[in-house]
């Protein structure tokens, strides 16, 4: 994981030496993502700057990667982890120049060029998570791509010129681009500066599934055997490193098989075919709370039943507070429950980089997929719950992988997410909604599914732990401090006023009145307001589900025990 920054359309009247300035100071406002080295490329057409943060092939693999001709540039941010396999599948020879898992990008570019095929072709074919632009300059063309979900972030924009500009952080580029805006998940964009090609270029979906309609989804079973060994599958490609990494362990389900997979194969090298020993053989996790965090407990009856080498930090409310207006320049949000999780995830990353570990693997996406927040328990039908899968699934690059990516990459830690492996994706969304339901009258909370997987690899007061939104999980003082702080920062009058200051989604409470002050000061243009998505939530529901239930409008708070009568401890409380 790294960053990327890019400027394509230039003319020859440009001055070479004053962008190359500027396209260096604009990328060190990123570098926190990529430490370990800087690489630029310049020519007459396009700018390619590259922060680099060293997980696969760290003595080689420094970017952008170039074709052996000079004619290929390519500057990516992310990990593909099926590029052994993509390189053997070659139809045609290519002359690679470094151990990088991301030069097969190049390779199966020029291949589909030659074919006369479309990029569409190939980038089904990666499964990873990535933001790349990729320069032809024989073509003076350039490809723009971002994975189907949106793990890693890009931005686009152009600047005064009409240069088109993409970059891994809104910050490295909105006050550049009067027009900044997200890079959708799952899209290309190609346009070629050629004279005579116009510079119009066209933005297409690439990533379609036919399991986003439920009726492609109806009556097909997935068999507990057959989802286990695809979550095992994902887990092991996603340990592709060469570095020192660990697990995020929460103590809750998701986090919790992450570590209970990557236990399983953390002993051999997965670049060697798990023939060797890893070079790292001992699994570390690492979790964060308040004092007398719920995740905290939970996360060590989990460490301890794994044999991971457990680190378990605690922060004050005082300390979480301190950081928010860093956390919220770093995640580019204003989103409440965005800030609210991100916060202990940021001040957890500082303790991580200190360790020395430079990648982890997250839960993010388990409950997009299986329907594990709490609200689901309200859905009135497979249908609707399923549809409304589809919807979280879509909207994930604004909430969990953002928090996720910025957060840990605020200090230059790789976060990885087995559960939104594509061909696990493929699997888990393909099978009837129906089953992934809560049945109270048999006992079936939210995810059973899952659970009932993964029987036996989990202490059962961990399998069957209820979910625990993280913002809820490091501790319930957390939100509630939280709001009372707001509550002094902000007045009544200047939140009756909300719509005049802030009239793209004006705040609805001071808590998020304060947020939105803080991202502000940070990213003052219009359109870097515009990028984050608003609308009324309930414990992370999309605006369509608020229709499940009728208590929902009067009790709107992203908090997941918002959901009256459905947590256990909240109701036993």
């Amino acid at each position: 994981m790294c960053s990327i920054l890019g400027m394509f359309g230039l003319q020859g009247g440009d001055n070479l030496v004053a962008l190359r300035r500027q396209a260096l100071d604009l990328s060190q406002r990123q570098r926190h993502r990529g430490p370990d080295w800087s690489g630029v490329h310049v020519d007459e057409g396009a700018i390619l700057v590259h922060e680099r943060l060293a997980i696969v092939d760290p003595a080689g693999g420094s970017q952008p990667l170039k074709s052996a001709d000079g004619q290929l540039v390519l500057a990516v941010n992310g990990e593909i982890y099926n590029h052994r396999e993509l390189k053997k599948e070659l139809h045609r020879d290519y002359d690679f120049q470094t151990g990088s898992d991301c030069e097969v990008v190049n390779a199966l570019y020029r291949e589909s060029l030659a074919e006369g095929g479309e990029p569409d072709g190939f980038l089904n074919r990666l499964n990873g998570i990535f933001a790349f632009a990729l320069w032809d300059r024989e073509r003076q063309r350039v490809l723009i791509a971002r994975d189907p979900i949106g793990v890693c972030p890009l931005y686009w924009g152009h600047d005064r010129a009409g240069r088109l500009c993409v970059a891994s952080e809104m910050k490295a580029i909105a006050g550049l681009c009067a027009d900044v805006a997200q890079f959708p998940p799952g899209h290309y964009y190609s346009v070629s500066f050629a004279a005579g090609a116009g510079g119009a270029g066209t933005l297409h979906r690439y990533y379609d599934k036919p399991w986003r309609d439920y009726a492609a989804t109806r009556d097909v079973r997935v068999s507990p055997q057959e989802l286990r060994e695809a979550f095992e599958r994902a887990v092991h490609r996603q340990l592709m490193t060469d570095v020192p990494y660990g697990v995020l362990l929460s103590g809750g389900l998701d986090s919790s098989l992450v570590a209970a997979c990557a236990a399983r194969f953390a002993r051999k090298r997965v670049e060697d075919d798990d023939v060797s020993e890893a070079w790292w053989p001992r699994l570390h996790s690492f979790a964060i709370g308040l004092e007398g965090s719920p995740d905290l407990a939970a996360a060590q009856i989990a460490a301890d039943a794994l044999g991971t080498v457990h680190h378990g930090f605690k922060y004050t409310f005082e300390e979480g507070l301190d950081a928010l207006p860093e956390v919220i320049r770093h995640i580019e949000t204003y989103d409440v429950t965005t800030i609210r999780a991100s916060t202990p995830m940021y001040l957890l990353a500082r303790r991580i980089k200190a360790m020395g570990v430079k990648m982890v693997l997250s839960g993010e996406g388990s409950d997009e997929i299986f329907g594990g927040y709490l609200y689901f328990h309200k859905a009135p039908n497979a249908r609707e719950f399923h549809e409304e899968l589809v919807r979280k699934i879509d909207a994930l690059h604004n909430y969990d992988c953002l928090r996720a990516n910025k957060s840990m990459m605020a200090w230059g830690v790789e976060p990885r997410v087995p559960f939104l492996d594509v061909e696990f994706l493929d699997v888990a969304m393909k099978m009837d909604a129906q089953a992934k339901m809560v049945e109270k009258e048999r006992g079936r909370i939210e995810k059973a599914v899952l659970r009932e997987a993964f029987d036996g690899y989990l202490p059962r007061e961990i399998l069957w732990r209820q979910k625990e939104q993280f913002s809820d999980g490091v501790g319930y003082g957390w939100i509630d401090g939280l709001k009372a702080h707001a509550e002094k920062q902000v007045s009544d009058r200047e939140l009756a006023a909300a719509d005049k200051r802030f009239p793209v989604n004006p705040p609805l409470t001071k808590e998020a009145y304060h947020y939105r002050s803080l991202f502000e000061q940070a990213f003052p243009s219009p359109a870097a307001a515009e990028t984050v998505p608003g609308g009324k939530s309930i414990a992370c529901s999309s605006p369509a589900a608020l229709a499940w239930d009728p208590a929902f409008a009067g009790a709107a708070d992203p908090s997941g025990r918002a959901v009256a009568g459905v947590h256990a401890a909240a109701l036993a409380g």
